[in-house]
């Protein structure tokens, strides 16, 4: 397998649970700016939408959107515990925990990227993204992971995104079970190797 990556983007998600299965695969870098891949070929032929992440099977099949490769990745060996089996109710909350990082902390990020915003417009997005980490705060208060008990794919996409933060300077100490939490899933062995694999490309 192939996974095409930008660093500081949601492709980090699958990466980490790349690492977290053991499983073999390469990491190709993407110019995020010019989408030319590390050994200068157009991205874009890859994943015509153009953005990050792709995983490239060895058949030659190409699956993207992060939410969709962490599934289908966990259920290459369901015996790790990364998702719950297809079927089960289990599995419905595990997907209803992607999709709300998905359109909610992912996507209510995005528009702080955008230096071309007014400053009133950032505001009412960050009011509102502020929202959702007041929902965060008070679930990662009663447990130490989204689905529960134990690390899931959705815990690869939150800490990816959480991630972000930074660039934002925004000082995830106002939410202490949510800054614990990214210190707490920044520490596993594969979200280390993985952050350490992206900066040293």
């Amino acid at each position: 397998m192939k996974l095409y990556y930008a660093p500081h983007t949601c492709s980090l998600s699958p990466h980490i649970v790349l690492r977290e299965l053991g499983l073999p695969f390469d990491l190709v870098k993407v110019d995020n700016r010019t989408r030319l891949t590390a050994d200068g070929r157009d991205f874009r032929t890859v994943n015509p939408k153009g953005y990050v992440a792709a995983l490239e099977l060895d058949d030659g099949q190409v699956l993207t959107e992060g939410p969709a490769i962490v599934q289908y990745l966990a259920d290459l060996d369901p015996e790790s515990g990364l998702a719950p089996r297809a079927g089960t109710w289990e599995r419905v909350r595990l997907q209803e925990w992607l999709n709300f990082v998905a359109t909610e902390i992912h996507a209510g990020s995005a528009p702080l990227f955008n230096a071309a915003l007014p400053e009133e417009a950032l505001a009412c997005f960050r009011a509102r993204l502020f929202k959702r980490f007041d929902f965060l705060q008070d679930v990662l208060g009663r447990q130490d992971y989204l689905a529960g008990a134990s690390f899931s794919v959705a815990d690869a996409y939150l800490f990816t995104v959480l991630g972000w933060c930074r660039f934002f300077s925004i000082d995830l100490g106002h939410w202490p079970a949510l800054q614990a939490y990214v210190r707490r899933i920044g520490a596993r062995p594969a979200v280390l190797a993985s952050l350490h694999a992206e900066t040293a490309t």
